[in-house]
């Protein structure tokens, strides 16, 4: 049926109603569409994190975010002041107006001829990627169903034990933690597996194995408009895009100022589960799925966790699977410049303090949230965690920033490394093997499950492959 005829067909259809109180139908008992738009740009403006209450200024971290990447911002600076005074008086009108103004500012600012950004490759794809580095090709040991089903259930058991960890406190500096709560060795309160960073890792894990290793950024993109019920900075931004028929990659770029943050960062393991030992697959799904909401760096943060996750199943130290994971970032990215930097100060320090000390002082002038300082903690703890996850995620959340996201996605590492015996229960004993989330089809259900999932997913890559040999 044309579009036309079922509107017509439906119009000349409908049967007149008369409404006694017509006014009554407009707003007795509605929610007003007008109450919630206010509501939810007040809270981008400022708010608390949901799980550790850290302050959050995610519009300002939007011109930010922006001068990151190289453009002038001055005038978007100059608006701070005007939307703090609207939003103070509760001046909705003129709140309203000048958010829409600074997003329009945010995508329209000029290049800044000079800035350190634009000394750096600006990588499009994973072929420019690929390009630049020469991924090493590894035989998967001869796993049995019940050793891999293990080596991938721990992985979920690690990330979201670190994930878990992170949330209670993430937002905050390293100094700060430390006054407040001592040397961090476990959970502060009783833990939970509410967490946004998943969410995403299981849109990816849907459309994999649907399309397996054909899956397009569509794919995954159509799964956070099905199945994902809270999103945030970049991925707020692109989930709205992608609500609207704006698919990857514009969805990524379109008014999303936060589209080199932690959000594709945080969701890279899952890429690096299914793809076992096969760190090209890795990143070239890492890519797949980050273009959904990132560019560039934000991507190669992906790529950088996929690969760390995926060399798990075939290196035993903690401290060579990050010299690889290092090494295969592209090196005229700024991104490598980040990791190599991190790498470069724990050659040289002492001790974890000494070295994430000098990362804190480098990175100052990037957000809790963003790519770099997250990256940077991901090496100090690596580094100085060695094969050892309590030491590990000690030195993480000592680290501070976006917690969640890096203990999480390291946390994975271990459990595809070691299996149980690397992760004492006092970490996993509290979820009792139960997952919870905001993610539809996922709401109640098993760390077992998702290890299921992932190991037919890992079966499915398999079968691909003798298929493509034959």
């Amino acid at each position: 049926m044309k579009a036309w005829e079922y509107t017509y067909e439906k119009t000349q259809s409908a049967v007149p109603v008369l409404q006694k109180e017509e006014e009554k139908e407009w707003t007795d008992q509605k929610v007003s569409i007008g109450d919630i738009d206010i509501e939810e740009t007040r809270i981008r403006w400022a708010t608390q994190v949901p799980g550790s209450r850290a302050p959050d200024y995610v519009m300002i971290g939007g011109i930010q975010a922006t001068e990151n990447m190289g453009y002038d911002v001055r005038e978007a600076e100059e608006m701070i002041p005007l939307i703090q005074k609207a939003y103070d008086e509760k001046d909705h009108v003129e709140f309203l107006k000048l958010t829409s103004k600074l997003f329009h500012l945010l995508a329209t600012s000029p290049k800044k001829e000079g800035h350190p950004y634009w000394g750096y490759r600006y990588y499009e794809s994973f072929e420019d990627h690929r390009g630049e580095v020469t991924f090493p090709v590894y035989k998967l040991p001869a796993y049995t169903e019940e050793e891999l089903f293990e080596k991938i259930h721990a992985g979920w058991q690690g990330q979201i034990a670190g994930a878990a960890l992170g949330t209670i406190i993430e937002g905050y500096s390293s100094n700060q933690l430390k006054r407040a709560f001592g040397d961090i060795q476990g959970y502060l309160r009783e833990p939970s597996t509410y967490n946004d960073d998943v969410l995403f890792e299981l849109a990816f894990l849907e459309a994999y194995l649907k399309k397996g290793k054909n899956v397009t950024s569509e794919d995954i993109g159509l799964e956070w408009v099905g199945r994902i019920e809270y999103t945030w900075s970049a991925e707020e931004a692109a989930f709205k895009n992608l609500k609207r028929g704006i698919f990857p990659p514009m969805s990524a770029t379109l008014n999303n100022p936060w589209r080199e943050w932690i959000g594709a960062q945080m969701r890279g393991s899952i890429c690096g589960m299914v793809a076992p030992g096969n760190p090209e697959l890795a990143a070239r799904l890492a890519w797949t799925d980050g273009t959904v909401s990132h560019v560039n760096n934000g991507v190669l943060g992906e790529a950088f966790n996929a690969i760390l996750v995926s060399l798990a199943y075939v290196e035993d130290n903690v401290k060579e699977i990050l010299k690889k994971a290092v090494e295969l970032m592209p090196g005229k990215s700024q991104y490598y410049s980040v990791v190599k930097f991190a790498w470069d100060v724990c050659e040289e320090a002492g001790c974890w303090g000494d070295a994430w000390q000098k990362c804190e002082e480098k990175f100052k002038r990037y957000n809790w949230i963003h790519t770099y300082p997250n990256a940077a903690a991901e090496v100090v703890s690596l580094y100085f965690g060695e094969n050892d996850f309590d030491r590990c995620m000690h030195i993480c959340a000592m680290c501070g920033q976006d917690v969640d996201c890096n203990a999480g996605q390291i946390g994975t590492v271990y459990g595809i490394m070691q299996g149980y015996k690397g992760i004492h229960k006092k970490w996993t004993d509290p979820f009792k093997d139960r997952f919870d989330s905001l993610f539809r089809g996922y709401e109640h259900t098993t760390l077992s499950y998702l290890a299921k999932l992932v190991q037919k997913a890992v079966g499915l890559m398999e079968e691909q492959e003798e298929k493509r040999e034959i």
